[in-house]
């Protein structure tokens, strides 16, 4: 491996500069798509985007440049989601604000023969989604949360998965600059509390979920007792259930029987 290179990516900034290195040159064509490659990685674009792909949960995700890059800590959303949709048979999993479709396609790989569909507002995300839901044979809707859904979902829905921005707004410019530079603010800005989306997700589940359905929305510790307060107030059962390794937390909220 150049050592160039390594001291190139190290100057930069980047802590894994050996690993990133080897990872460049395994994704590179030509020593001329190396130096594009690297040009792009010293520029502060996420490794992930600049190699067009991501590792989660076991799968390679397609990450394509100005779209927002899974999360490690995501994967316990993952598998929360998973455990609640097995017990279902040919669950309707739906994955709203779903981004790259990560966690979308990380459950349906879990649970064989889910009915998989996903939303998202941002047409980057949609158009990179539907590259990793499809394969699953998954749909991907392009619109505002709930707006783009067909009809025929409405209260049937078993598992509802949403990541939506949870990042207040005055703390935005406080994020990395990978972060801040190069993934939407749409997939980042919460609003001035951090839960403006998460609020509207939460408050329209009901009428989406089927009887049982369970609800499941990533948030931080510090907004877990406001997260979980929507919930209840939209007349779901609310519990909360968090992951130290990977400090993650997922607020659930379980609707009733149809009356």
């Amino acid at each position: 491996m150049p050592e160039t290179l390594v001291a190139r990516l190290r100057a930069a900034g980047c802590v894994f500069a050996e690993d990133e290195a080897r990872l460049l040159q395994a994704a590179a064509r030509t020593p001329a798509e190396l130096d594009a490659l690297v040009a792009r990685r010293v520029a502060g674009w996420p490794l992930e985007q600049v190699l067009g792909r991501a590792e989660f949960c076991g799968l390679e995700i397609a990450v394509e440049p100005g779209v927002f890059v899974p999360r490690r800590r995501s994967e316990f959303l993952v598998r929360r989601a998973a455990r609640a949709a097995g017990a279902a048979a040919r669950p309707v999993v739906l994955d709203l604000c779903c981004g790259s479709g990560a966690i979308g396609a990380a459950v349906a790989a879990a649970v064989p023969g889910a009915e998989l569909h996903a939303a998202d507002v941002d047409p980057a995300a949609v158009r990179c989604a539907r590259r990793n839901v499809g394969p699953a044979g998954g749909t991907v809707h392009e619109g505002d949360l709930y707006a783009p859904l067909p009809a025929r979902l409405r209260g049937r829905v078993d598992v509802l998965v949403a990541n939506a921005p949870y990042v207040p707004t005055a703390e935005v410019p406080l994020l990395p600059a990978e972060a801040r530079d190069h993934e939407p603010l749409t997939a980042l800005d919460g609003g001035a509390d951090g839960l403006d989306v998460q609020r509207r997700v939460i408050a329209e589940a009901p009428r989406w979920l089927a009887p049982g359905g369970l609800l499941l929305v990533e948030t931080s510790e510090r907004q877990e007792p406001r997260t979980r307060a929507a919930v209840a107030a939209a007349g779901l059962a609310a519990s909360t259930k968090t992951c130290a390794d990977l400090a993650a937390t997922v607020v659930t909220g379980r609707a009733g029987p149809r009356r």
